[in-house]
């Protein structure tokens, strides 16, 4: 009953539409075709649907989650960074962070030219851990930071912001 009256609602408004020009009255039928796909595809999708595909969207998060191997809590100092001149001591807190965590969480890094071959893992750094570095500007870094660094089953190695920051 309610998508009749929004049906009824939506041809109005198209009626009541101007009409100027040949390519006004394109518009008009173009709008009326997709909000005519909408309608259809709204009504395609039973309950039975939606509840299956929140059933498959739980085990995708229980598989990240069984992904993680390892994971560590850090407090990263960053005083270093503040031996270099103003205009530099951000960047090279990043530095900082990408150097402690490579040596802390065992890092493989290439050592043959056999191995370049193969996909080496990443030290990924989460978006939050570089806002909160670049947060008082490039002078003034944080002299500490602590973070939460994850290891999956690849060795890829994730670092985020700890959760009490």
């Amino acid at each position: 009953m309610v998508k009749e009256e929004k049906e009824k609602a939506s041809t109005e408004e198209l009626n009541e539409l101007p009409e100027e020009t040949e390519l006004g009255k394109e518009e008009t039928t173009e709008l009326a075709a997709v909000s005519e796909e909408k309608e259809l595809a709204k009504e395609e999708v039973l309950p039975t649907e939606v509840a299956e595909e929140a059933e498959e969207a739980k085990p995708k998060k229980k598989k990240e989650e069984e992904e993680i191997v390892e994971e560590r809590f850090y407090t990263i100092p960053l005083q270093k960074a503040l031996v270099r001149p103003p205009k530099k001591r951000a960047p090279r807190a990043m530095q900082l962070i990408k150097v402690f965590v490579t040596k802390h969480m065992k890092l493989e890094m290439k050592v043959s030219e056999e191995e370049e071959e193969e996909e080496l893992p990443q030290l990924i750094i989460n978006s939050d851990v570089n806002e909160k570095v670049w947060s008082r500007g490039i002078e003034k870094p944080p002299r500490r930071i602590k973070v939460r660094a994850t290891k999956d089953k690849d060795g890829n190695v994730t670092v985020y912001l700890a959760e009490n920051q």
